[in-house]
């Protein structure tokens, strides 16, 4: 009898919590629905860097324990990154291939730590960026999208190459600074 007792309270205590995390989730992507990366370029340029990378998960900015159920972005998995000048694109397994346009980077740097994970100091690649939001009247967020490099060196390489596009579209072009200097 004390046997059986035991095992209907473990299955009540892992059915509550399976529950529990199904509801959260659901709440989740209700709460996030709106939100989105932005929909592929119909003629991508040629990559200026591509690997395969972790990804880990999207959170707002300065929020990096606060996972956002992000359209294309809302699953950890196996993926693959390609930078160009137009923007990046994140192809993370088993989901839709989400496009981060270089007007809409802010920045990239290192991260210790992200919602799941926990890494040696700068062992991460936050990618900050804004997303896109389906409700007009709502305020485009700031996001942070975390990436783990496979193989040493390639960390420094795609945060150079994203800033490298991200100040690309904030440099003055030589004939606006002419035209300003003309004023």
């Amino acid at each position: 009898m004390g046997e059986w007792l035991g095992v209907i309270i473990a299955v009540a205590i892992v059915g509550v919590a399976a529950w529990l995390m199904v509801r959260s989730w659901k709440r989740r992507t209700v709460r996030d629905e709106t939100l989105s990366a932005y929909a592929l370029p119909a003629s991508p340029g040629a990559p200026a860097l591509e690997m395969e990378v972790l990804y880990v998960a999207t959170t707002p900015t300065g929020q990096p324990l606060e996972r956002l159920a992000v359209h294309g972005l809302a699953f950890r998995g196996a993926a693959h990154i390609e930078i160009a000048p137009e923007g990046v694109v994140l192809r993370v397994a088993g989901e839709q291939a989400s496009f981060l346009p270089a007007d809409r980077i802010v920045s990239a740097g290192e991260a210790s730590y992200a919602i799941d994970r926990g890494v040696e100091p700068e062992g991460l690649v936050a990618i900050t960026w804004v997303a896109q939001v389906a409700d007009v009247e709502m305020t485009a967020p700031h996001v942070d999208s975390y990436l783990r490099a496979r193989y040493p060196g390639d960390s420094a390489r795609i945060i150079v190459a994203v800033n490298d596009i991200a100040a690309a579209r904030t440099a003055p072009r030589p004939e606006q600074e002419k035209e300003a200097s003309d004023d």
